[in-house]
């Protein structure tokens, strides 16, 4: 039988489905099933069992890039709440390419709840834009982000559209499984390929594997697991619009909603200091600013919005470092204290380094307002990192 009549399932071990014994829960390679039984087994909504069959091998297919050394899976490791934990000579702070002399400037965010991400679009009641994908929403979707990575010479490395078409249409197996499903004519147009291509990856992350809600927060609000004084207090502090300004970009939702992914999908400038190490790294220079959304071709051209980047999903945030778009704080309570610096002028060194914080990477849209808060204590600021701690999904515990 056909390699795609079969779907490697990578699924969280829980009660629901299997667990290894007394063995530490953890996203494993559990079963060989056919197509059609993923879909019925691991999809409540209605998913394309087909395109999820399809999709599934090409998020593992290393053939997909220049040197056929990475696929999607590389910097969104499984076994890693799908960010890349990959050592690499500069620290983890971006990807490293299929071409290993070539590195992102960003840091690769986790691809878990991508999928609850709203198009992007300009919001007329905030007054703002909100959703899509990549730190600066250039992808308007998921279908469209999974078409960037191929095609960038610092990841993937094709050189066009046209030849991950070509590696797709000379692979036996690809071509058997695209006549079958969707008949030999498109195999003649390398844009209805790719964006196959696009559509079957983006069919993939809507698997719930890639939003589990099963973390410790998520067991406390059914009455599964206590939260502790510790992580209680740093709940509580979270969504405290007048002692911190957390939950002003970190909330979605109701409070305790089920599907909180703790984003508001919306782009702010938190002032965050240049990584110079990346930039010496990179060979970018001193002067060299990450425009952000600015580089979004739907804002137009808006210089207002240089330096403002995508609010991230905080669930995970505890074990997908490091942290901000740059990958300049290597510890998550660092990012609090950077955040609590700008309340507290007790806050004045960066942990990390030993000196002052540095100035920011781009200050004439800084987001002032959101990021008013009171000043924390030290007992405040380890609440708040426990609680942070709760968002971990399960499999994904130390």
């Amino acid at each position: 039988m056909s390699l795609f009549h079969f779907c490697v399932i990578l699924e969280y071990i829980n009660a629901k489905f299997i667990f290894g014994g007394t063995m530490k829960k953890r996203l494993l390679p559990l079963l060989l099933l056919p197509t059609l039984a993923l879909a019925e087994t691991a999809a409540p909504k209605k998913l394309d069992p087909v395109l999820l069959g399809l999709g599934q091998k090409m998020f593992f297919d290393k053939s997909l890039s220049f040197n056929k050394t990475q696929s999607c899976a590389t910097c969104h490791m499984p076994d890693a709440a799908f960010a890349d934990l990959r050592d690499n000579d500069i620290g983890k702070m971006v990807s490293q390419g299929d071409d290993p002399t070539k590195f992102g400037n960003r840091n690769s965010p986790t691809a878990l709840y991508a999928k609850f991400s709203p198009d992007f679009h300009f919001d007329e009641k905030l007054q703002d834009y909100v959703g899509g994908q990549f730190w600066d929403g250039r992808a308007k979707d998921l279908a469209e982000q999974a078409g960037g990575p191929p095609v960038n010479p610092v990841e993937m490395g094709m050189p066009d559209k046209a030849a991950v078409a070509k590696r797709i249409t000379e692979n036996p197996a690809y071509e058997k499984f695209i006549t079958k499903n969707f008949g030999n004519e498109i195999l003649k147009d390398e844009n209805q390929v790719y964006a196959l291509m696009e559509k079957a990856l983006a069919e993939f992350q809507h698997l719930d594997l890639f939003a589990q809600f099963s973390s410790k927060y998520d067991k406390s609000l059914v009455g599964e697991y206590q939260l502790t004084e510790q992580e209680a207090l740093g709940k509580a502090l979270f969504f405290d619009q007048e002692k911190t300004n957390c939950s002003s970009c970190h909330q979605l939702q109701a409070k305790d909603h089920k599907e909180e992914t703790f984003t508001n999908y919306r782009y702010f400038n938190l002032g965050v200091p240049k990584n110079k190490a990346l930039l010496a790294h990179n060979q970018l220079g001193e002067d060299w600013v990450d425009n952000g959304l600015l580089d979004n071709p739907m804002v137009k051209g808006d210089e207002r919005q240089k330096g403002k980047f995508k609010v991230p999903t905080l669930r995970n945030v505890a074990v997908t470092a490091p942290y901000m778009h740059n990958g300049v704080f290597k510890e998550l309570r660092t990012v609090l204290l950077f955040l609590d610096s700008k309340n507290n002028p007790e806050r004045t060194t960066n942990p990390e380094t030993g000196k002052p914080w540095e100035e920011a990477e781009y200050a004439p849209t800084v987001s002032h307002d959101a990021l008013k808060g009171k000043p924390l204590t030290d007992a405040e600021i380890d609440a708040l990192e426990a609680f942070l701690k709760t968002l971990t999904d399960a499999p994904y515990e130390e």
